[in-house]
């Protein structure tokens, strides 16, 4: 038995050295090549991998043929751009025990009973929503809406950027709202652009020269088709709609060239 071990051992032993000779002889013979050997081989790697990458890039391309890359740069030509006024919004601050919070009728009923005020008219949710809405619509992302301005009802003016993205909670929107109100402005984050500031009044000194201002109300007699009211509109008139946010009244007329009824869902609303 020992004998046979070590036969196997010495066998191993010689074909490992056998192996070795052979790689050894092997790299002699590559270093023994001529250097236009490898430069040939060199240029004929660099010549096919050029190819491939060529034909690469034509197979992405014409998988990405008619894709934009970023669909909010695109502009929407030849039709008119959008611009939305909420009136009369429950937007008020008030120091409630030790400190300031946004007014609402859910939170505040007593504070507001106690001060001799209807907690119907404090629905800042309304606002809220509507926010939301314009900025999540079709029209927004294609590029049609042009700014939103919101004007509370003790007559503070609020610009809205198109591109700001808004709290999704009422509570967290709350807090938002109470540090503009407060402190007039609100920047994004690590940048110095304000989204939402407080400016100055009348709203209409911001207002293009050729917009045309369209109220909404549902005791107008004008009852239209949406799409088809603003697709009839001139592409070389901006259109402004005030829209009511508050729970109960009525907006006023004094910038509006016209008052019409029934607003469709702004999901479905862009200027075709």
């Amino acid at each position: 038995m020992v004998r046979r071990y070590a036969m196997k051992a010495g066998k191993k032993r010689k074909q490992r050295e056998e192996r070795y000779d052979r790689e050894e002889e092997v790299e002699e013979e590559v270093a023994e090549q001529p250097v236009e050997d490898e430069a040939i081989a060199k240029k004929a790697m660099t010549e096919r991998t050029s190819d491939g990458e060529e034909e690469e890039e034509k197979e992405e391309v014409n998988e990405l043929e008619g894709i934009p890359i970023d669909p909010s740069d695109l502009k929407v030509a030849n039709k008119p751009k959008v611009i939305f006024i909420l009136e009369r919004a429950s937007l008020e601050v008030a120091k409630v025990g030790k400190t300031y919070q946004l007014l609402n009728s859910d939170d505040h009923a007593h504070f507001l009973l106690k001060n001799n005020r209807n907690p119907a008219e404090y629905r800042p949710d309304i606002v809220h929503q509507a926010l939301l809405m314009m900025l999540d619509s079709r029209l927004n992302k294609s590029g049609g809406l042009r700014a939103v301005y919101v004007r509370t009802e003790k007559g503070v003016l609020i610009e809205v950027k198109p591109h700001a993205r808004l709290p999704r909670t009422f509570k967290r929107f709350s807090g938002l709202m109470l540090q503009v109100l407060q402190k007039l402005s609100t920047s994004a984050v690590g940048k110095r652009e304000k989204l939402l500031r407080v400016i100055k009044n009348p709203v209409s000194r911001y207002l293009p020269v050729n917009s045309r201002k369209i109220g909404f109300s549902y005791s107008s007699e004008k009852l239209v088709d949406i799409n088809k009211y603003v697709a009839s509109a001139s592409s070389d008139t901006d259109l402004v709609f005030v829209v009511g946010a508050m729970a109960h009244g009525k907006i006023d007329k004094e910038y509006a060239d016209d008052f019409i009824s029934k607003m469709e869902d702004l999901g479905g609303f862009c200027p075709s």
